[in-house]
């Protein structure tokens, strides 16, 4: 089992939640994404679930039809850590292409 990863202050989180169109919520870090069809929504969650298995650091989320919502926070940390928001920004990324 790896380490646990150190947490990030919360004013980290905060402001790095309000550059990428992320909130933080009760120790998570939170974002609905839409699309424009269930296909698109299910490919991006297809791209988003290699990434976490990738950096071994799987997110909360939920489904229906076009919308997408994440919630990332590391259960091992025990809060906001520094793989969270890799996640979550190439969750952005892959929401622009």
């Amino acid at each position: 089992m790896s380490p646990r990863d150190a947490l990030l202050p919360d004013d980290e989180v905060s402001q790095w939640c309000a550059s990428n169109n992320w909130e933080l919520q009760n120790g998570k870090i939170t974002r609905q994404f839409v699309f424009a069809t269930f296909s698109e929504a299910f490919a991006f969650m297809t791209r988003v679930a290699l990434l976490a298995e990738k950096l071994d650091h799987h997110p909360d989320w939920s489904n229906s039809w076009n919308r997408v919502v994440i919630e990332i926070t590391s259960h091992d940390s025990g809060g906001i850590t520094q793989r969270c928001l890799q996640l979550a920004q190439g969750a952005n990324d892959y929401a622009s292409k």
